[in-house]
């Protein structure tokens, strides 16, 4: 018996062992000697080289600094920021991947796979293309705004979780799920930056890993109806001088059998915000009028920005998995795409707004 115990007891610590046994890496995790990371901005070098940079510190009392590193692998670039500065940077923390779009125009998917694959990166790392240079905009904003790299991160995580139509928000799950989907056409969105500004300006279209075509102002905000979030806080159309608010819509997209012609039906549900047009819209005929403009309006534009896709080769709206049913797999991918260059389009709108009142009586 008392042998029986030993063994046992044995056993037990062994297994303890091996559940709180050493790493066969072994990391530095001192506070003191760590810098994390928040975003790593990536531009094209020629050859097939990259440039990567970062900013050090992140969050401590410091003068912050660019660090810039022309590079073959992004792996390279993390092992050289360590040779430049003091601290070990660590990619734990990186929460921005801002990819410059003449690099996103050559293919993506090497990079994104490299970080997909790494245990210390977040699959909701933000991914960006920037038009412009970005490293220029951190350095002359740096004396301006300390915690600049924090504060853009911020502004992201806002728009996710408020979901509110205004920007496309894209994490590297999302992407990579709609790149290795039977349809491959993913999306990210477009900042536009200069020495003082780093403002959004559209939804970028990739085909596979490949930046094809951008759109912006209008047509973004169509993308944001009746594409990503299908809902919008605000649709200023200048053009009628109105603005609507609270939008949110459902699409019914439907193609006939032999796939020559596709009918897009949208129904928006939301309330007038503002109006500086001639017409009396307290008076429901008026009111019928406005709406109707509106109404052709965003047919036009619906039909125009579709058409677009089909010049660009492009179904950023995964249009066709409409072909799919419960017993097929739908048209394979290159077969859709020739049906959908030629296909007619017929788009219709359903408006169910509520007129400009006064909501505190």
């Amino acid at each position: 018996m008392r042998h029986i115990q030993r063994c046992a007891l044995m056993v037990i610590l062994s297994g303890l062992l091996l559940l709180t046994g050493c790493a066969p890496f072994v990391e530095n995790n001192m506070i003191e000697e760590l810098s994390p990371v928040i975003f790593w901005s990536l531009e094209d070098a020629g050859e097939g080289k990259l440039t990567i940079s970062t900013l050090v510190p992140p969050l401590i009392r410091e003068r912050k600094r660019i660090l810039k590193l022309q590079v073959d692998l992004i792996k390279q670039g993390g092992k050289g920021f360590n040779l430049l500065y003091y601290r070990e940077l660590k990619a734990g923390q990186l929460r921005i991947l801002l990819i410059h779009e003449d690099l996103a125009k050559k293919g993506v998917v090497s990079l994104l796979n490299n970080l997909l694959t790494d245990p210390d990166i977040s699959h909701r790392l933000y991914l960006v293309i920037v038009k412009g240079s970005f490293d220029d905009y951190i350095n002359s904003q740096l004396l301006k705004q300390e915690k600049l790299d924090y504060f853009l991160y911020r502004m992201l995580k806002h728009y996710e979780k408020k979901n509110q139509g205004e920007l496309t928000i894209v994490n590297l799950h999302h992407f990579m799920k709609k790149l290795y989907s039977p349809y491959s056409y993913p999306t990210l969105p477009v900042f536009k930056v200069n020495n003082e500004n780093f403002t959004y300006e559209g939804t970028a279209f990739f085909k596979h890993d490949k930046l094809i075509a951008n759109v912006k102002q209008a047509d973004d905000q169509i993308i944001q109806l009746i594409g990503n979030n299908r809902y919008l806080k605000f649709l200023p159309i200048p053009e009628l001088s109105v603005a609507v608010g609270h939008i949110r819509s459902k699409v019914d997209a439907r193609i006939n059998e032999d796939h020559s012609s596709m009918y897009m039906h949208v129904d928006l549900n939301g309330r007038i915000e503002e109006y500086r047009g001639n017409e009396n819209i307290l008076e429901p005929g008026q009111l019928a009028e406005l709406n109707q403009e509106i109404k052709s309006y965003l047919e036009k534009q619906t039909t125009a920005l579709l058409q677009k896709m089909q010049r660009w080769k492009v179904d950023p709206l995964q249009l066709g998995n409409v072909t799919r049913t419960p017993f097929s797999k739908g048209v394979p991918e290159q077969e859709w795409m020739d049906q959908w260059e030629k296909m007619k389009i017929s788009v219709t709108y359903d408006l169910h707004f509520q007129p400009l009142t006064n909501v505190n009586p």
